[in-house]
């Protein structure tokens, strides 16, 4: 009830630390959220140029931080506990131990910096969402989740092994392996990177049919038969080629916007339609759908 009535009188994630709720926030509050504690005084001034940026910051995370000031002349038992020496201290508390400190004011960049290694990503719950439909074999559902993940995260490494291991679940061996021929050398060292190189192998051994490659064959000495060309997209989307199923078909609709009475358009439609919400390569060929009709 204590830290309870003193929330009340600040915002809701900047607490006054005393005798009295010093053990609800270093258990309680430490093992919901970061607990950064400020050890501080009136006669201090780096603390008082250290105060307004960990409040801002604070303001930044109001569900994530807890910023916890402790006036260190009036808390001297806590002071004592900490070993606090100088002024300002302050120190990054999780689940009731303290994981960081530092002495003295520090500039904003520095405490963001160190911020990150204990505050969650704006990507984590979006990667465990997709994790989740990936576990419950829906790589559909997973994709526009981990790309908005990739995005955000501005493209991390462990993201983009995770998106091009879906890109395989979903059979998209082409965007795979664009993710992967982008990889630095240093990447290309992950134990990941090698997983999924042999995931694509495989792939590319099992989708290589010997009915696509018939048809193949066919179609390059035969080009502008576009019934081979039509039956190579449908074994190309029963593969889940899809990419590739719906450039074949563009190349036959480009020549004849009516083949098959409208069969070929439907068929490209079907493909367009199956593919996860939100998928660039949806975008991509509507439109050029769009584009070759209008």
């Amino acid at each position: 009830m204590m830290i309870e009535a003193v929330m009340s009188q600040q915002t809701s994630n900047v607490i006054t630390v005393t005798e009295q709720n010093f053990q609800q926030v270093m258990v309680e509050e430490s093992s919901k959220r970061l607990v950064v504690m400020d050890f501080w005084a009136d006669w201090c001034a780096p603390c008082k140029a250290l105060m307004p940026i960990l409040e801002k910051l604070a303001a930044e995370y109001p569900n994530q931080l807890l910023l916890a000031k402790v006036n260190a002349d009036e808390q001297q038992n806590i002071v004592a506990q900490f070993g606090v020496r100088s002024l300002p201290t302050v120190a990054f508390i999780q689940n009731g131990q303290p994981v960081d400190a530092f002495m003295g004011a520090e500039p904003e960049s520095a405490i963001r910096q160190r911020l990150e290694k204990y505050l969650p990503k704006p990507w984590d719950e979006l990667l465990q969402q997709a994790a989740e439909f990936q576990a419950a074999g829906d790589p559909g559902q997973a994709l526009p989740l981990v790309q908005e993940a990739y995005r955000l995260s501005n493209e991390d490494t462990e993201i983009a092994f995770m998106l091009a291991s879906v890109f395989i679940d979903l059979k998209r061996g082409n965007d795979a392996e664009a993710i992967l021929d982008a990889m630095t050398m240093q990447q290309q060292t992950e134990p990941h990177y090698k997983e999924l190189r042999s995931r694509l192998k495989l792939l590319a051994e099992a989708s290589e049919t010997p009915e696509i490659q018939e048809l193949q064959q066919r179609l390059q000495a035969n080009p502008d038969d576009l019934e081979l060309a039509y039956e190579l997209s449908v074994q190309y989307s029963q593969a889940g080629r899809s990419e590739e199923a719906l450039e074949t078909l563009i190349g036959v609709l480009t020549k004849d916007r009516n083949f098959r009475d409208g069969g070929a358009r439907k068929t490209y439609l079907d493909i367009l339609n199956g593919l996860p919400k939100g998928d660039p390569l949806a975008a991509r060929y509507q439109r050029k759908l769009f584009t070759l009709l209008y």
